[in-house]
């Protein structure tokens, strides 16, 4: 299998669209991809999927660690020919520090995956040697290879050839490839890219031009073992899980609903925009994050919310994160001030807004860890128990059975935990 990792000088320099474009050419010369997202990102790997008809795992030394990285990348591309992986933000930065934590520096040192460092490239030529030497010098002082650059906002065939002969010239990898600078943009909205399912797929292959056509020689051959024999649990066997799964609710990792199933859990899925009851035979619903915001008009009139209320106030277990958590409320205030009903369960109204609320890992005094990333906040209309002891982010609301917050949980970074959760302990 040859692996490689892609990752940009910054967020924002094209790492995405470059991914993408590389995505469908790699379909074009018929090689047998999986792509992988580091970082704790939903959205990435969705348009991963829709070009390689594949799930696209996270891999996150922070949130997940590093044998679990290893082992996912071994388990999902073991027979495939190639494994690239999209970077999270620069590739320097993580949790803290400089190549610390969560950054897609240790991702490719633990992987021992060489880098293709997007550059943006609209208005320099020279300048791209200094930059890219000073990304070099501090990779190699921490055992981390890039073997090659993309530049993206290309100007012309004669700004790619300036790059690539100062590069040369300079004795820095080589520019492997490039994107014009009229590649179409991928549309975006506050939490980042729009979905695929809403927009069409853009073809990135006529605004891309390869360099170096040998540049899968840079790919690190790497022999997949075997992932080490975990003893094997049950601990939510015979228990029916329900999970609302719709746009509203789509913020899903796919090693959730893994871990899940591994944990002898049948799935059962359903629809709050469509007005779905939740399942009869359900033991504990997952109520994950998304975008209710967008679909808070359809959501404020949901048929799905008077079986909700009857199976809290049965005491059965609920797991609410982030999006999912706000449809709990009172109400939803959308970005246009306009409010809307939600289920009315909990006593809190969630209010969009145009900053940034919250962003970062998470972890429970318990050892379950997590992500957080939202625009919205919420306003308590009267105090509730907490359910969580962070020493950063949201601690949540615990009423009944039901543990709702702010934080996506990694299900498997604490299995007991979580499978106690889901037993309703």
């Amino acid at each position: 299998m040859q692996v490689a990792l892609l990752a940009g000088t910054q967020s924002g320099c094209g790492k995405t669209t470059a991914m993408l474009a590389l995505l469908q050419y790699l379909q074009t010369q018929q090689y047998n991809i999986t792509a992988f997202k580091a970082g704790p990102d939903f959205l990435d790997p969705l348009w991963h999927q829709a070009i390689t008809n594949k799930v696209s795992y996270n891999l996150d030394t922070r949130m997940i660690g590093t044998e679990t990285s290893q082992e996912l990348l071994a388990q999902q591309a073991m027979h495939t020919d190639i494994a690239l992986i999209e970077g999270v933000m620069g590739l320097f930065d993580g949790r803290s520090g400089v190549g610390g934590s969560g950054s897609s520096a240790e991702l490719s040192k633990v992987l021992r995956a060489p880098v293709f460092l997007v550059v943006d490239a609209k208005g320099m030529s020279g300048t791209i040697v200094p930059l890219v030497s000073g990304f070099c010098t501090y990779a190699a002082n921490m055992g981390v290879n890039i073997a090659g650059i993309i530049a993206n906002r290309v100007g012309s065939a004669h700004h790619a050839s300036l790059l690539a002969s100062a590069l040369q010239e300079h004795q820095q990898p080589p520019l492997i490839a490039w994107l014009a600078k009229d590649a179409p943009l991928l549309p975006e909205r506050h939490l980042g890219l729009m979905q695929p399912s809403e927009v069409p797929l853009p073809d990135l292959l006529p605004y891309l031009h390869i360099e170096q056509p040998d540049f899968i020689a840079l790919f690190a051959n790497i022999i997949c073992t075997t992932p080490s024999n975990h003893t094997k649990q049950t601990l939510l066997e015979h228990k029916k899980i329900a999970i609302a799964r719709d746009t509203a609710c789509c913020f899903i990792y796919p090693t959730n609903l893994d871990f899940l199933q591994q944990q002898g859990a049948e799935l059962l899925f359903f629809s709050p925009i469509a007005g779905d009851p939740v399942p009869k035979a359900a033991d504990a619903i997952w109520l994950p994050g998304g975008y209710p915001e967008l679909f808070a008009e359809e959501l404020s009139h949901s048929a799905t919310w008077q079986s909700l209320q009857n199976f809290i106030t049965a005491g059965k277990p609920v797991l609410a994160e982030c999006g999912g958590a706000m449809l709990l409320g009172e109400a939803l205030i959308d970005h246009n001030a306009q409010q809307w009903p939600m289920a009315n369960i909990l006593p809190y109204r969630s209010t969009m807004q145009t900053k940034l609320a919250s962003l970062g890992y998470r972890e429970d005094i318990s050892g379950i860890k997590g992500h957080e990333f939202h625009h919205s906040v919420r306003k308590m209309t009267q105090p509730m128990d907490t359910c969580f002891q962070v020493s950063r982010g949201d601690s949540g609301i615990r009423f009944k059975n039901v543990r709702a917050s702010y934080i996506h949980w990694y299900f498997a970074s604490a299995p007991d935990i979580i499978t106690q959760w889901f037993s309703g302990n």
